[in-house]
């Protein structure tokens, strides 16, 4: 009998918000995949769960290691799949272990849990009934201005994401693509001790960041192109 795939949502940087739920699976599986070694090991010693069989997957060794899990269910086992923070293959490697285990007729459960996507749409104000969540844009500079301009005109409010040290250039393309006037909401360092939310427009805020060095996780909301919001309050 096969194993069960458990995907493992974890806090994106305040501990309190691990699930009961997450605890009791982490503490039962029998293996744990984690996206890096040394995150995945704070996790487990933070909340006193004993060392398990443990295998990595990661942008490095995706193919490797599937093959490896997928062995480990085929075996009977059951595994939980966590990655650095929130949710698992979400942004996150994980995309081909889930499809080579809904090929082979393997139980996947998804486990709920924190995510900076949500908490970053409702705080901030534009509409969210449609978004679009378009994730990483290219590092290039060339090619990511070739990718907003596709999205200048975009109806919905847009979620972008970004690594810590490409912020000022990202905000830069934005205000030269969409226009300066264009209004952003950067909630940082959700759920932290040291958490903020920075609004204003594409303009103000990346003379703010290009300023003021502050360095942190973060989330991109965009809202939606102003003529179309005008002319549907209006």
């Amino acid at each position: 009998m096969n194993g069960t795939l458990f995907l493992v949502s974890t806090p994106i940087g305040n501990w309190d918000d691990i699930t009961f739920r997450a605890l009791k699976v982490l503490r039962e599986v029998d293996v744990v995949v984690y996206e890096e070694h040394r995150e995945g090991r704070r996790l487990l010693s933070h909340f006193n769960i004993p060392e398990k069989i443990t295998e990595t997957l990661n942008e490095h060794n995706e193919k490797e290691s599937t093959i490896q899990i997928i062995r480990y269910l085929n075996e009977g086992k059951n595994v939980g799949l966590i990655s650095d923070a929130g949710t698992p293959v979400f942004a996150d490697p994980g995309q081909l272990l889930v499809k080579k285990t809904i090929e082979g007729n393997v139980t996947i459960v998804p486990i709920p849990g924190a995510s900076s996507i949500v908490p970053a749409l409702i705080i901030s104000g534009f509409r969210i009934d449609e978004f679009l969540y378009y994730g990483f844009l290219s590092p290039n500079s060339s090619l990511r201005k070739k990718e907003l301009q596709k999205l200048k005109d975009e109806d919905r409010t847009i979620i972008f994401m970004e690594t810590p040290y490409r912020l000022v250039p990202l905000l830069k393309d934005i205000s030269d693509v969409f226009g300066g006037d264009r209004r952003l909401c950067i909630p940082f360092n959700l759920t932290m001790n040291d958490e903020q939310i920075f609004r204003g427009t594409a303009y103000e805020l990346f003379l703010k960041f290009s300023t003021h060095k502050i360095k942190g996780e973060f989330v991109v909301v965009v809202e939606r192109d102003s003529k179309k919001r005008m002319k549907d309050e209006g």
